[in-house]
């Protein structure tokens, strides 16, 4: 007699199942780690030409040798470091100031919202921020050193050169995210376009320059600790001097004056941005 119960019906068969990759994207994928390996390989054979292995084995005997003759530091050389010091913050305060003061007017010109030529005017804006950013302030120091000759003076402006880019970049991209609605309503008064700047854009974008300005001034600090070694005045040449001479200690103290300028400056420059932002 047949059962009356219906059988339980049969298992579902497929041989499909998840891929995270096709194929097509594996095979890419182990390509582009091939490429990528080659790639990485021959660029340390370039760099490693003509390189001396027996100065790279010895470099651990080197650097306790060095670290040895430079510990203690020379104490005594501290009197000599204040005045270059107090240059180099010059250097970086002053040069901070100019290249904002360069940088507004460009950064005015590069948005899109306040150049008065997309066109024109605002390609030219941005080849003089990405000029700017592009060339370190070393070598604004070299070539200004070579039209100005040595001093604070060629220090300073190639500070503000290398900031203009800098700063200038920020700040446009800082105008062009601002509110339109109050730009429109100062324009509804019949304010003239001065007036909308001053009234409508830069008090939406005064946050901006005092946090940009104070993290460019933070470094340019240490950008002009070097600047003095091509003669473009701070502490730099001090450190220049010492380590022509080998002298050791000197270049120990100079190092720790550098260290306690950068540290007190990153904490300055937090707690004014606390204060500002």
């Amino acid at each position: 007699m047949a059962s009356s119960f219906p059988s339980p019906p049969e298992p579902l068969r497929t041989s499909a199942f998840w891929r995270k990759r096709s194929v097509k994207q594996e095979v890419l994928l182990f390509m582009a780690w091939v490429l990528g390996l080659a790639l990485v390989s021959w660029a340390f054979q370039v760099m490693t030409k003509d390189t001396i292995w027996a100065f790279v084995t010895d470099a651990p005997r080197q650097v306790q040798d060095v670290g040895a003759r430079m510990l203690p530091p020379d104490w005594g050389f501290a009197r000599e470091i204040v005045q270059p010091m107090w240059e180099t913050l010059n250097i970086a305060t002053l040069g901070t100031l100019l290249g904002m003061a360069l940088a507004l007017p460009v950064a005015f010109l590069a948005a899109r919202n306040t150049t008065p030529s997309v066109r024109f005017v605002r390609p030219l804006a941005l080849l003089v921020i990405v000029g700017s950013r592009s060339i370190n302030s070393l070598i604004w120091a070299l070539l200004l050193v070579a039209i100005l000759g040595p001093g604070v003076l060629a220090g300073i402006i190639s500070i503000a050169l290398r900031s203009i880019g800098f700063i200038g970049k920020l700040m446009y991209e800082a105008i062009e995210e601002i509110d339109a609605k109050q730009v429109e309503a100062i324009e509804s008064t019949g304010a003239s376009r001065v007036q909308v700047m001053a009234w409508a854009i830069a008090p939406q974008t005064a946050p901006t320059l005092a946090g940009v300005s104070l993290f460019r001034w933070d470094i340019n600090i240490r950008e002009s600790t070097v600047l003095g070694l091509v003669g473009a005045g701070g502490i730099g040449v001090k450190l220049e001097a010492a380590l022509g001479t080998l002298a050791w200690p000197k270049v120990t103290l100079i190092l720790l004056a550098i260290l306690a300028t950068v540290v007190l400056s990153e904490w300055l420059t937090a707690k004014v941005r606390k204060k500002l932002i």
